[in-house]
């Protein structure tokens, strides 16, 4: 049986594992998973205390990719979406063994702008979020769902898609809240994304205004091995606006 395959049958699926984004949680991918169902043997992902799980010790990129990478099995493929993008590099860099292929949607190797880099975040609206999220942890986390959703067609249906996903899980805890917001603004991965070895698929949206598909142009430009797909009319959550098309991309890149 090849390697991060299960056999189903006399059929191997290969696996596919899911990581999601800062504050959410795994029920983000219930739709994409549903549609990639039949060719892959489908594993959502909690990061360490979001979507009920216990916070870890240490809310580093680090830790959070290294606890990624025991529950994956040798060879799966792996896709991570915003900061969960983040988190499977690390993993990717670290633990080659276990990924064969990387799926990077919405990414970027640095989150917060600075000035040899200015495809991201000014750090002081990063900060600003830190500090609502100590006063009102559910209104922050609706504020930036609303950010992943802005200048969307549909935008009013995609953004009550969020918010159903997020509500269909316990909470993210407060101190994995703050690390994530950490690893946002403490991360640059730049010098390291040209060590990645792994086929690597780029899936950004145009309309995107919190990772700017310039960073994505970026990633393509960098990796060695890297396909780029850009969906014209998609923002930060293609997997929810454009599910058929980032399907699509996911099967022939990974079958091909």
């Amino acid at each position: 049986m090849a390697r991060g395959s299960i056999r189903v049958g006399e059929r191997a699926k290969p696996v596919l594992a899911l990581v999601h984004g800062w504050g959410m949680n795994a029920r983000v991918f219930d739709a994409l998973a549903g549609l990639l169902a039949d060719d892959f043997e489908v594993r959502a992902h909690d990061l360490p205390g979001h979507g009920g799980r216990d916070a870890s010790l240490q809310n580093t990129l680090q830790a959070w990719a290294d606890d990624l990478a025991q529950q994956l099995p040798d060879g799966a493929t792996l896709l991570g979406w915003s900061l969960g993008a983040q988190v499977a590099m690390r993993a990717a860099l670290d633990h080659p063994h276990k990924i064969s292929r990387l799926i990077l949607l919405a990414a970027t190797p640095k989150f917060v702008g600075s000035e040899d880099w200015d495809r991201g975040m000014a750090v002081t609206d990063l900060q600003e979020f830190g500090a609502a999220l100590l006063a009102d942890p559910q209104a922050t986390l609706l504020r930036f769902l609303s950010l992943q959703t802005r200048g969307m067609p549909g935008q009013k249906t995609l953004l009550q898609q969020l918010r159903e996903s997020l509500l269909a899980a316990p909470q993210a805890r407060a101190e994995a809240l703050a690390g994530g917001l950490a690893i946002l603004q403490d991360t640059d991965l730049r010098a390291d994304v040209p060590r990645l070895a792994q086929p690597v698929l780029i899936l950004h949206g145009a309309l995107d205004t919190l990772t700017p598909p310039a960073a994505g142009a970026w990633l393509a430009e960098t990796l060695p091995a890297a396909q780029h797909v850009e969906l014209a009319r998609a923002a930060h959550v293609p997997h929810l606006s454009h599910g058929e098309e980032v399907a699509a991309a996911i099967r022939s890149f990974s079958h091909g």
